[in-house]
């Protein structure tokens, strides 16, 4: 099949890489000229594991494109996927510009039926107005679908590739079979293709991300709760995940949630659950735990060095919201930099693929290490905002000669209590 690919961010090339990779001739096409040069040579501009690799076979076997120009990438294309980016405007709603514009766009240039698919994550009804937007100009029959994405940053690869599901929202019988053939090869191991209409499908993706917000939240309340009377989180956590109508994914307590996804879609429904008068309650507490558990660990830090920060080294393991990703939006360590450099504190910092996104961000206000030891010499005390799987297994006696102070704040509860006081450290960690 023929396929063209509008916007070339996280979403998109991950969609048009893997497209091509089942046999597909993909165009991928954005306005950023700089950015189409890079990819047109061989270059990934964000780290997702496995991608690079199908990426440099589909562009050699001449299956996956790259163009700035829209009317070239749809020339052909039997299915257009608009993979836009949609961004919370200040009041929290979805800002539709992107998605519009385009669809104004393809209206004055569509010469035969096509199916239009709203990739990126929109609020309920898009669909309608992508659909006005282009009859506006249109000339030819069209068909808009809703096809959200539900890709995990760091396995996006693999849940394209082999998708617990794919839902695909239309009324129209041509686009539905047209889908169907598209996402065979995706399915042939029985997860299923639900079709539903274009606004329960729009609120099935914010649907879901908001629910494994609520999730992450309420075991962060949890692991609040285990402090304050003497609990543990861990067992919590194993005693409830067992019980299969509850399951043990997203139970891990942390300094919060951050990335591309779940902040923006827990605004985003917020705001249109609001528009449509309902003022969902739930979601609101989930924002404000979350805005909270980011800097959870500062209070015991100040307490700890009795509240003379200003001059200390503190070493930050982890950038990157979540590990195997370089994706820093709405990161946790983040805000918890901020709060440190506003103590006047020596921040050195160290990701395994986040620093340089960082730099973009702080500059020379931070110290950035070329490994996870290095930042740690003659630090005061050592904070773990990232769970990457390097930081699990660390050399324990060279991290304490390194070390000026003996103290870690583990905001992701990597180790074992005991095991790290008995080697005779002062160990912070969540619910514990």
């Amino acid at each position: 099949m023929k396929i063209a690919v509008v916007g070339t961010g996280y979403v998109g090339l991950v969609s048009g890489t893997c497209f091509a990779e089942m046999g597909n001739n993909v165009i991928c096409v954005d306005i950023d000229e700089k950015k189409v040069e890079k990819l047109k040579n061989g270059k990934v501009p964000i780290y997702e594991p496995q991608l690079e690799m199908l990426f440099e076979r589909n562009i050699k076997q001449d299956r996956l494109h790259f163009t700035t120009s829209l009317q070239d990438a749809i020339k052909e294309a039997q299915v257009i996927f608009l993979a836009l980016p949609t961004p919370p405007g200040e009041d929290g709603s979805a800002d539709l510009s992107y998605v519009l514009g385009v669809a104004e766009d393809l209206g004055k240039i569509l010469d035969k039926y096509t199916v239009i698919v709203n990739k990126s994550t929109v609020p309920v009804g898009t669909a309608d107005k992508v659909s006005a937007k282009i009859a506006e100009n249109a000339k030819v029959d069209f068909d808009v679908v809703s096809n959200p994405e539900f890709l995990r940053e760091g396995f996006a690869v693999d849940d394209f590739l082999k998708p617990d599901r794919v839902v695909v929202g239309t009324r129209s019988d041509k686009a539905k079979s047209i889908m169907e053939d598209l996402y065979k090869p995706f399915t042939r191991s029985g997860n299923p293709i639900y079709f539903m209409d274009e606004k329960s499908s729009e609120l099935t993706k914010y649907a879901a991300n908001s629910f494994l917000a609520t999730k992450i939240s309420f075991m962060n309340e949890i692991a609040n709760v285990c402090e304050l009377v003497g609990a543990n989180v861990d067992h919590v956590r194993i005693g409830m995940g067992s019980d299969t109508r509850i399951g043990k994914r997203f139970l891990f307590p942390g300094i919060g949630y951050g990335g591309s996804c779940f902040p923006k879609d827990v605004k985003a429904l917020i705001k249109s659950s609001s528009a449509a008068n309902y003022n969902f309650e739930i979601l609101n507490a989930v924002e404000t735990v979350n805005e909270r558990q980011k800097t959870i660990l500062m209070p015991r830090i100040k307490n700890y060095f009795n509240g003379a920060l200003a001059g200390k080294k503190i070493a930050v393991w982890g950038l990157a919201f979540k590990p195997n990703t370089d994706d820093i939006r709405e990161a946790p360590a983040h805000y918890m930099i901020r709060e440190l450099l506003d103590a006047q504190v020596e921040v050195h910092t160290f990701d395994p693929e986040a620093t340089e996104n960082t730099k973009e961000i702080f500059g020379d206000d931070i110290a950035y290490g070329e490994n996870y030891y290095d930042i740690l010499k003659d630090a005061d005390a050592l904070i773990i905002a990232t769970e990457w799987s390097v930081f699990r297994n660390p050399d324990f006696d060279k991290i304490k000669n390194l070390m000026k102070g003996n103290v870690i704040f583990d905001g992701r509860n990597l180790f074992e209590t005991s095991q790290i006081e008995n080697l005779g450290f002062t160990y912070f960690s969540i619910g514990r």
